[in-house]
């Protein structure tokens, strides 16, 4: 029997509650989410960025449309048993409202979690106001309040070209403070700076992992106080990767080396039909 959504939200919270970090990956469509199921992940997190890769636009589209993500969302919800959280950006809308609406939406097509940032979309003012972004953040907890959903408040001042670590702080101070079960300030510099964010807030810290940095390892980021580990679009990233790879050794070389390291059709068809890979039993 397949879990309830009231059960996956019951799993999801345990996750971010039960002592260490966990890795949550990201798939962007419903196979990878399989597969990444059948590799022993216990949840998963939608990624914006793959999404609009695959569907051919850069990331931060605007043809990305909140139907379009949360289509791609239900195809991942409906893929796995496993508690799913997603990239729902800036709640696709200026305004609280908009932040609320995205949630409401998101709850009732399975997901039980999910995010909202504070990057406005405009290349002029690429992050709102701390006032205007504690407002969303608060409508999107009002929203959340009385669903099965985890709200996941984000800081993305690093992203943006804002190095200002204490400005980060306060505004994940002020977000934890209206009650995001947790944050977020994708792009930190160093473990230096996520081990300062982790000590300035109480609630739990998801750190964005596969940017290009330092190699720092999960090991690493437990000891420093984080609670949730996520890849983004690194996996993404890395499958278009060992496409164009394999692209440019048959156009260059006109030799077919890179089949050595493609997944073998039968392990491939395990992971859709049967929600394993042979190589694990």
């Amino acid at each position: 029997m397949s879990p309830t959504q009231i059960e996956k939200f019951e799993r999801f919270q345990s996750l971010h509650q039960r002592p260490g970090a966990f890795v949550i990956p990201n798939p962007w469509n419903a196979g990878t989410a399989k597969i990444l199921a059948a590799l022993g992940f216990e949840a998963l997190a939608t990624t914006s960025a793959g999404l609009a890769f695959a569907a051919g636009y850069p990331d931060g589209a605007p043809e990305r449309s909140r139907a379009a993500v949360l289509e791609n969302a239900r195809e991942i919800v409906e893929a796995t048993p496993l508690p799913v959280t997603a990239d729902l950006e800036n709640g696709y809308g200026n305004v609280p409202e908009d932040c609320a609406e995205t949630i409401r939406l998101a709850a009732a097509i399975g997901l039980v979690g999910g995010s909202i940032e504070d990057a406005s979309g405009d290349p002029d003012a690429p992050i709102y106001e701390l006032s205007h972004a504690v407002e969303r953040v608060a409508a999107a907890r009002g929203a959340a309040r009385d669903l099965p959903f985890l709200l996941t408040a984000r800081a993305e001042n690093f992203l943006h070209g804002r190095r200002d670590l204490d400005d980060t702080i306060r505004r994940l101070q002020a977000f934890a403070e209206l009650g995001a079960d947790v944050v977020y300030a994708p792009g930190l510099p160093d473990l230096a700076a996520i081990r300062r964010v982790c000590e300035a807030v109480d609630k739990p810290v998801n750190v964005v992992m596969g940017l290009k940095g330092p190699a720092i390892t999960v090991a690493d980021l437990e000891a420093a106080g984080v609670k949730r580990i996520s890849v983004g679009g690194g996996f993404a990233r890395t499958a278009l990767g060992a496409l164009v790879r394999a692209a440019k050794e048959v156009r260059d070389q006109g030799t077919f080396g890179f089949a050595g390291e493609a997944l073998p059709h039968a392990e491939a068809n395990a992971f859709m039909t049967e929600g394993r890979s042979p190589r694990d039993g």
